[in-house]
């Protein structure tokens, strides 16, 4: 058994120039600095086996800025297992090509500072110990695709709205809890936490909620401490209570909900226990999923709805923020877009080629996972796959960039996780990726 030795490092990462933010169908160009922005790097150590687990508040790191990052850890000789995610925040850059607002110059930038933190990380690492538990908070969780009356699912289908009958699927309010520590005072914190980080709304740059949640347990744990908030398997998952009528878009709420997290990862700090003696294995594993399946069927509805919109404009000047819920009220430049995007990836088919990361610290483990998968995929690879640990999943894993991953059982009963345009995989993709981690799992304790 092989000693654990880690260390971290942090770097602001706030846009220094104008450029649009990431997460809604329309531009949104970045008015104030509400909060910083960060990247985090947490840095493993044992024997000879490296992994650094690196996480962004943005959307995502896309397939460019992985491409980069790995690229420049390359000409630094640092060669680690990586498991690079994201706090998948909505109000941070854009860093996808193509998408409204998007500027080039930033993914460099980002990429420098992530660098400076990973030497910083490499530069000073010490002999650490591992204590894990366990903690809950169900009370701004919830599954955003709803049953409605007339046998359909939407999403977000609006404040109490009367058509609603049932959530669709399950959450997960559990929050795993790893903590790191060592004898010179670092301590570092890993908690899993199953939500979006869609909160704050508007222009203005935040951390949302993960950022809140962040600070405050960092308050808690001490000066120098590190929390990285990890979000786990939430492609179906919001904080909208749609039985509330009270808006919830605005930084009001995203402190609010950053509160009840934290108050819930301190009370989980009692359930930490130690473990003295553990193997660790670091490993990743390469998963190709085939593109979405497009019947002409669905390209046929497509083509009439751009027929019947094709008065109809979308552009950053004619239109707000735009969100799911504008597609549940079948807002007519909504559809005008998802049918276009239909059309797109029919005639683009996209496939996927992604990675799978399993840092295992004995009783404890974090799972990278690709894109985003709905809550279902978190509870069989937690509860079930990984179920003699305490074990997180890390989504948007190296480079994967957005999309959802649904079950096979979510297509064809509405909703905007399940359309190309949010999903461009083999509806399939699910039991590729639960596959997939079976045998990365398998392999690792031989």
């Amino acid at each position: 058994m092989s000693e654990l030795h880690f260390n971290y490092a942090r770097r602001e990462i706030n846009p220094p120039f104008k450029m649009g933010l990431a997460g809604y169908f329309n531009t949104r160009i970045w008015t104030k600095i509400r909060d910083t922005l960060e990247v985090r790097v947490a840095a493993f150590r044992s024997g000879k086996d490296l992994a650094l687990l690196i996480q962004y508040d943005l959307i995502a790191c896309p397939p460019p800025m992985f491409a980069m990052l790995k690229e420049e850890l390359r000409r630094e000789g640092i060669p680690a297992v990586l498991c690079v995610t994201a706090t998948h925040c909505h109000t941070a850059p854009e860093v996808r090509i193509g998408r409204g607002g998007y500027e080039e110059k930033y993914l460099p930038f980002a990429v420098a500072r992530t660098m400076e933190a990973v030497g910083e990380a490499l530069s000073g690492m010490t002999p650490g110990t591992l204590r894990s538990g366990m903690s809950s908070e169900g009370r701004c969780c919830f599954n955003r695709r709803f049953w409605m009356r007339d046998g359909s699912v939407w999403s977000n289908p609006g404040k109490l709205n009367p058509d609603i009958l049932r959530p669709e699927g399950e959450i997960d309010p559990e929050i795993p809890l790893l903590e790191f520590t060592s004898s010179d005072g670092k301590t570092l914190l890993l908690a899993g936490i199953c939500n979006h980080a869609d909160t704050t709304g508007g222009n203005e740059v935040s951390g949302d909620w993960p950022g809140w949640t962040r600070r405050l347990s960092e308050e808690k744990l001490g000066t120098g401490s590190m929390v990285m908030p990890v979000i786990g398997c939430s492609g179906d998952i919001n904080h909208f209570d749609v039985r509330d009528p009270r808006p919830q878009t605005s930084p009001e709420e995203a402190e609010r909900i950053g509160r009840i997290y934290a108050d819930a990862v301190i009370r989980g700090f009692k359930t930490l226990k130690a473990s003295p003696c553990f193997d660790i294995r670091f490993r990743n594993t390469k998963l190709n999923v085939p593109g979405r399946e497009i019947s002409q069927e669905e390209i046929a509805e497509a083509e009439d709805i751009l027929q019947v919109y094709q008065d109809v404009e979308f552009s950053p000047g004619t239109v707000g923020n735009l969100t799911a819920e504008d597609l549940a009220k079948k807002s007519p430049v909504v559809l005008k877009y998802f049918a276009q995007c239909l059309l797109d990836l029919a005639a683009h088919p996209k496939k996927g080629e992604f990675e799978l990361s399993l840092l295992d610290f004995g009783p404890a483990a974090v799972l990278g996972v690709p894109c985003e998968p709905f809550a279902e995929a978190g509870l069989i690879l937690r509860k079930l796959l990984l179920a003699d640990k305490i074990a997180m999943c890390a989504i948007l894993n190296n480079g994967s960039g957005t999309g959802y991953i649904p079950n096979a059982w979510n297509y064809g009963r509405g909703g905007y996780e399940t359309t190309p345009r949010s999903n461009p995989l083999s509806i399939h993709a699910m039991r590729l990726l639960l596959e997939s981690a079976t045998e990365i799992i398998r392999r690792n304790k031989e």
